[in-house]
């Protein structure tokens, strides 16, 4: 764990294993949420601020974990690659990770963009934007996990036009995207790749809802 100064919360006892992990803008959310997190990245996160592990996402061990998230990369279905004519470039992970997960037995969340969800690839059990959550950040994202949805309703997308429009990822000032979502620790580049805490917080409210259900039934 680096130098960052993590915020208090209450621990819930369970793990979560954050795939493709970044610089830990979804592991945060966890975090808050009170679960213990363990990053996983083929990429040196130097700026993560959890227990981290340089590896393949794809073939690291599941075992020991409560949940496993998994935020595959996303550029083979982005718009943003589309448009650059290089999607063919980047793996296309989401089918064989998703195989995996089920196979672990283990509750598990797929975070990716929402051309995804289009493209008939991911389920959206939920999508999810920053303007949901009071942030001044337009970043759609689509979760699909192994309990199927449901759970609490989030006011819709708020998206104003003109002089308070909320921070999309072509952005002014070096600092502003990773404040305004929440990510005070990464760099602004790390920032340009990451999602709001707020997301997986929510998304772990929903997992925990739904356990506990399981229990009480």
């Amino acid at each position: 764990m680096n130098a960052t100064v993590l915020p208090l919360r209450r621990p819930n006892g369970l793990r979560v294993l954050d795939l493709c992990c970044g610089a830990g803008g979804l592991s945060m959310g966890y975090y808050l949420a009170g679960f213990e997190v363990v990053g996983v990245d083929i990429n040196p996160q130097p700026n993560y601020p959890f227990t981290f592990h340089q590896a393949d996402a794809i073939t690291f061990p599941l075992d020991g974990f409560d949940l496993i998230h998994a935020s595959w990369p996303c550029e083979h279905y982005a718009n943003v690659t589309k448009w650059r004519g290089s999607q063919a470039d980047h793996p296309d992970l989401i089918a064989p990770g998703r195989d995996r997960l089920i196979a672990s037995g283990i509750p598990w969340v797929i975070e990716n963009v929402p051309e995804t969800a289009k493209a008939g690839i991911l389920r959206p059990d939920y999508l999810l934007c920053g303007s949901q959550f009071g942030l001044r950040v337009r970043r759609h994202r689509v979760f699909e996990t192994s309990w199927g949805g449901g759970g609490d309703l989030l006011p819709p997308c708020w998206h104003p036009r003109g002089r308070n429009k909320l921070l999309a990822f072509e952005h002014k000032g070096e600092r502003a995207y990773a404040d305004a979502m929440g990510c005070t620790w990464m760099s602004s580049a790390e920032a340009r790749k990451a999602v709001p805490p707020a997301y997986t917080q929510w998304i772990a409210a929903q997992y925990l809802t739904h356990i506990r259900s399981e229990v009480a039934a």
